[in-house]
This record gives C-alpha cells, structure tokens and sequence, in this order.
C-alpha cells in the first residue's frame, strides 16, 4: 500500500502567506478502499459503550479501532495530533506558538514521511489504515467539522508513536524556550498557579507471582494516572492472531496499557534520567555562530520554522524563527552566557514499533525480543504473563554516561567527555524476573524498592538511573504488599484502593508535637486545639465522611505552596520539605490559614471529605467549566502526594469553594492470568466523550467507588451484554 503515500497530500495550503485548512473530497479510489476496509471489520459495542474491533487483517482491526476512536471522541483524537505535529496554534490562537515551537524542533514533517517511506511494509500498512479510518469516518460524518487536520495522511502516526502522557519533550520549559527565540515586546502568556495545583504525573503498576496468588496465577495491577478522559478503552483483534485489550491514547493505533490472552503490561513514568542538557559555548565568526567541541569550533546548524497561528479575527497569521542546534540536540534556552542543548529520545519508527509489537507479544521472552528496539524511554514497565512469570523493566532508551558527571545539571557541551556513549544494554539497567518475594510495584519512584529486599541494589548502577528517590506511593505499596497472602483478583483491587496516607501518617504527628510544644498563652494554643484534638486521633485514612481528610489536606496544600519555592527546586522529597524542613512555626500558621480557608467556603473547618472533594463532567470539552451550582460526586481518595493509591488530582478553581478533579485514576484494570485471562476494569466517566451519551458519564459512580466492572475479553463473556454490532460507516 505504499502507492498512498505517494498519491495523498497533506491539506494545508500555504496561500499569500496564510496557512488555511482546506477540504479534500475523496477520490472514488479512496471510497473504494475505505469500503472495502470497512467491510472487513466488525465493530462490537458492549453495554458500556466499549468497542471490540474486529478485522481480519492487523490492518484492518486498525482501522477499526481509529474509526471507533472518532466516534467516541473526535475532538480528543484531533487535538492530540495538533500538539504533537506542532499545529495547536492553528486551532487556538498565538498562545500556542510556544509549545508548537518546541515540537517542531524535533518533529518535522519532512524527516518524518522520509521515515514512513522507509518503514517496513508491515508498519505502513498499518499507518495506512490508521489514516483511512480516521479519513473514512470524516467522509460518512459531514457533521463532524475538525478544527484543522480535515484529511489524516498515514507519516502523521509517526509524530505520537509512543503513548506517553507527558513526553520527554515536555521537559523543555516553554517560558524560558519563549525567552531565547521570542522578542522583547512579546507578551508572556504564562501563569503560575499554586504548586499545590499540580498533581503528580505517573501510576502504579503491581505484579503478583503465582506463589502469592490464591489461585496460583499471576496477577497484574494497571493503574496510570493522567489527566481525566485521556485514553479510550477498548479491544482489537484479528484473524491473524492479534487480541489486545486495555487503554488507547485518542488517536493511536495501539494499546498503551493492557494485556492480550498471554501477558499484560504496565507502564509507569520513570524517574531515570534519559533527558540532558549541554551547556555550549557559543563563537560567533563573521556572524556565524560556532560551539567549541574539544579543540575544534564546530558550525551551529540553523533551521527556520514557521508556526502557522489563528488570529483573534479568525484569519491565519505566521511567525518564522531561526532555530539553532549542535550535534547534542536542539538549543533550547540560554543560560550563564551559554546556549543549552537538549538531547532525548527521537526514534518515531522504532517507537511505534515497539509500541505496536509488544501487544502481540506471547511470552517473556517475546516481550524481551520486542524491547530490543531501544525506543522506550520514558517508562518502567511491569509485566505479568500466564506461565507465572512477573518482571520489572526500566526504560530501554537509556544513554550510557560518563558517572563522573552530574547529568542532572547542565554539563559542559564541550567536553567530548560528556558525551552520549551509544545506547546501555537492557542487562546493565535495573530489572528484575521473579524475585523470591514474589510481588513488584512501581509508583513512579526509583527502582530501588520495587521488590522489597530483592530489589536492584542501589550502588550496582550509575547514579542517572534515578533522579528522585522514593514517594509516599511506593512507601505504601510496600507496607501492603510485604504481607501478602492468597491474593485474588478482589483483594488486589482492595489494596488498589487502600485509603492509607502515609505523608500524613509522618507529618501529622510531627504538628501535633509543635502545638504540644507551644506555651499556654500563645494564640495558636487556643484557635488550634480543637483541629488538634481532631487530627491527633486520626487513623490517616481518606474517606467521604473523614473531617480530619479535609483539615490535612488543606493544611497540607496550604504548607506546599509555602514551602515550594525555595525547596521543592533542591528536588526534596514531600517528606523533607513537610515533615522537616518548614519548622513548627510554618506548620502551625498553615493549620490556622487551612482552618480560616476552610471556615469562609464550608462554614466550618470540620467538613466532611466528600462535600469538598467533587468529580464533575458538564461537556464533552477538554476543560471542564467547574460549577459549584451543578451536580457532581464526592470523590473519598486524595491526590498521591500524600501517598495515595488511588490518585485524584483536585483543587479550587475559578469561582468555586469545592475541589474538583483533573486527574489521577484514569483507567485502572485488575488482570488475572490463567487458563483464560480474566480481568475487571474501570474508565473515568465514560467511554464517549458526547454529553448525550448514555456512556458519557455511566461509569462516574463505579469509578469513585472503586467497583470495578467485568472485562469481557471472550467472545463468550460478551453474550448478553451486546448493545450493538455494526462495520464502520453503516
């Protein structure tokens, strides 16, 4: 099928300088094709609005799964490539010129379809039918209008090839990107909002050996936390043997998070360093700018990039900039008199790949054949298969260091010593296959507890294999998993749940001691004693009817904010900068500034958890507008920074006293493994991103609740259950 990419264009025309979206009508070549893929695919929606796709090629479940990805959620699935092709301000205006900026110093248009012409006959065809279902379902959907992209062309699935929320790119700061290429007279279009705003990325990923199990079947615990509504869920299959289930980023053709009949997988944001900046010392010849490599000056590579805008008026302007880059990587941001280079991951084809074959994987050493691809490099994994085997992976893109360094800084861009030495093998990161504990966790701390006493030792690594250290989740997980027994696939969703706080399990009584300590007659002595007497005998669990839930974390977000500043930028952990690095003053006054806060909206300072803490969904539009005066649900569990498993991310927002949440749990699933893979599984929401719906927003209440629904994998499960079967575009 590689005649397509030759034949179909992009349509965006370039006209007197403005770049304007224009529609492309199909040719009767492209209606006779996407018929006959349609006719190939069987669409199954259950009675939660799930699909199952069915094809009877690879190719053909892909343009399925794309098709029903539309037609759960088109504006999703177009707005995740408007950021990752670096169009997002074609659609919203001068405000996105930034982040556009920054995509297009790694993404570009031209490398990539260089890349899709060179990509093995097997990956094209699916990219080409990723394309065609996509294009298939805006031809049968007049009424559907994309706010840019109106004709997919199949070397766009290579610019979001890996699944990530939060790429590596995302690392690169947009204020100080905006700061090197911008103007003086630009304005600067960025807000600080409280650090206590700010949810935690990552998940949790859990693993059980056999041995631990009730049933003697490995289990697996998939739980990534992201912002509300990012991925779909969903499964594919074909008659060439795919069968996939799980979580699917709007818009990609493969499962990110889930298993198939043999193995699942997990992946969780890692803290390994894999993203570096080098410091270059900038010669500029004849107004030519050079770097000093060693003893040589080399010439800077220079490329104009032109960010297509949409004016307030609706026409499109275009700003060019010249952009600048060594051999290390594009120039992001100056700093010290020096230009700053950022090196990461950019191997689309392989991550795509690797995104796509791991979900045909049949076994361990499969899984490990696939990950010889290098192209992961922002996620640990957690795997669990039928044979019993269960195994922690770091991230396969790990560059290999000088250890004398600290890559955590800038280092110096002209000392080849500094250098990337090619790529670590998968044996030299830490990892681990069936550890005698018989259980692996990860939540997004370092490897170094992962299982217990038999984790990966700490001083038999370098030191970029971690960047942070442990967090409040990986603490807890491990007080629940060190005693363990018969674990069945309803207690692993209990522990998933467990309302532990172990931040607060520290903190509390370190402020609890500072108002012991405060004399008789000091103010705060009085206006704290009842808080005190409330948080002195909490047992530091969240719940909807816990008061002493709401005073901490109050106090707790109010004590951040405070403290962030000047400690978080150290990279201490909650634990320090809380516990003790604020002193008992600081701490004291953040109670009395929690309860005030807590007195003027609520009335009181001893609320119920659930009146403060709301789910909310009013439209299908990526941000919601919060409304204290529309109905929502309590939600028990707190963000993860207080050591929660089950994470949500909430907090006040423009015109309302309650919190509502963005994110945290998005999609979690409980797998078993056994003769037959069987699993329970939940979404935020619903699956369909259309208010008018019955899916819009069915599984609000199971997902607060933690009751997990029944997965039906087997065609046998989903007898009884079949709310409609139909082909794409019927």
């Amino acid at each position: 099928m590689t005649h397509y990419f030759a034949k179909h264009v992009l349509c965006l025309a370039v006209l007197g300088g403005l770049s304007v979206a224009s529609v492309v009508h199909a040719s009767s070549d492209d209606e006779a094709r996407w018929k006959a893929e349609a006719a190939a695919v069987t669409i199954t929606r259950d009675d939660w609005g799930i699909a199952h796709v069915h094809g009877k090629t690879d190719a053909d479940a892909v343009f399925g799964m794309a098709y029903t990805q539309a037609e759960d959620d088109f504006n999703r699935v177009e707005t995740n490539y408007l950021n990752s092709l670096g169009w997002l301000a074609k659609a919203e205006g001068e405000q996105a010129i930034w982040s556009d900026l920054r995509q297009q110093l790694w993404i570009d248009p031209v490398e990539l379809k260089r890349l899709y012409a060179k990509s093995p006959a097997w990956l094209r065809e699916l990219m080409d039918a990723w394309a065609d279902g996509l294009n298939d379902y805006l031809a049968t959907h007049p009424d559907v209008h994309p706010r840019v992209i109106t004709h997919f062309e199949p070397w766009m699935a290579l610019s979001f090839s890996e699944g990530s929320i939060g790429g590596d790119i995302e690392r690169v700061s947009l204020k100080e990107l905006q700061a090197f290429y911008g103007k003086s007279t630009d304005t600067v279009a960025f807000v600080d909002t409280p650090s206590s705003w700010v949810e935690p990325t990552g998940s949790n990923g859990i693993a059980i050996a056999p041995k631990l199990a009730a049933d003697g079947h490995a289990l697996l615990l998939i739980n990534p936390h992201t912002s509300f509504f990012f991925r779909s869920e969903l499964q594919m299959s074909s008659d060439a043997g795919l069968d996939v289930y799980g979580a699917v980023t709007w818009g990609q053709f493969f499962v990110y998070q889930g298993f198939n009949r043999h193995i699942g997988f997990m992946h969780t944001s890692t803290t390994a360093d894999v993203v570096d900046e080098f410091a270059e010392t900038i010669v500029h010849d004849g107004g030519k700018p050079g770097y000093r490599y060693g003893k040589e000056v080399r010439p800077v590579t220079t490329r104009a990039i032109t960010i297509a805008y949409r004016k307030a008026d609706g026409s499109m302007g275009e700003r060019t900039f010249t952009t600048y880059a060594t051999h290390h990587g594009p120039v992001v941001r100056g700093e010290g008199g020096k230009w700053i280079a950022t090196a990461l991951m950019n191997k689309p084809m392989e991550a795509l790949e690797q995104s796509w074959l791991r979900t045909k994987a049949i076994d361990f050493k499969s899984f490990m054949k696939i990950a010889e691809l290098k192209a992961n490099s922002s996620n640990n994994t957690i795997y669990a298969d039928d044979k019993g085997n269960i195994a922690y992976l770091h991230p396969q893109f790990i560059p290999k260091r000088d250890n004398r360094f600290d890559y955590t800084k800038p280092v110096d861009g002209s000392d080849p010593a500094t250098d990337w030495q090619g790529l670590l093998p998968l044996d030299a990161a830490p990892h681990l296959l069936n550890p005698a504990n018989a259980w692996i966790m990860n939540t997004n701390d370092w490897p170094y507890s992962a299982a217990g006493p038999d984790s990966p030792k700490r001083e038999a690594y370098p030191r970029y294999m971690d960047s942070v250290g442990e967090n409040p989740r990986g603490i807890h997980a491990t007080l629940l998993l060190s005693d363990q027994r018969d674990v069945t696939l309803s207690s692993l969703i209990t522990d998933a749940f467990d309302s532990y706080l172990p931040a607060f399990a520290r903190q509390i009584p370190i402020l609890v001691k500072d108002y012991d300590a405060l004399p008789a007659n000091d103010p705060l002595k009085k206006k704290l004693v009842g808080q005190i007497a409330l948080l002195r005998h909490w047992d530091y669990r969240w719940g909807i009817a816990s008061m002493p839930t709401s005073l901490a974390v109050f106090w707790g977000d109010t004590l951040w904010d405070k403290v962030d500043k000047s400690d978080v930028s150290e990279g201490l952990s909650v634990y320090d900068i809380m516990a003790e690095r604020a002193g008992p003053q600081a701490r004291l006054e953040a109670l009395a500034e929690a309860s005030d806060r807590l007195e003027k909206d609520f009335g009181s300072w001893g609320v119920p958890w659930g009146e403060v803490n709301r789910y909310q969904r009013i439209n299908g539009d990526i941000q919601q507008p919060f409304d204290d005066g529309k109905p929502s649900i309590p939600v028990p569990f707190t963000s993860s920074r207080w050591g929660s498993l089950a994470s949500f991310g909430a907090h006040r927002w423009p015109g309302t006293r309650r919190y509502y949440g963005t994110s945290g749990n998005s999609f979690v699933a409980a797998v078993e493994f056994g003769d037959k893979v069987r699993a329970r599984a939940i979404t935020v929401g619903g699956e369909s991103g259309h208010p008018g719906s019955p899916h819009f927003n069915d599984e609000a209440e199971r997902y607060t609740t933690g009751n997990l629904r029944a997965v039906y994998f087997w065609p046998e499960d989903l007898k009884g259950h079949i709310e409609r079967t139909y082909h794409p575009g019927t």
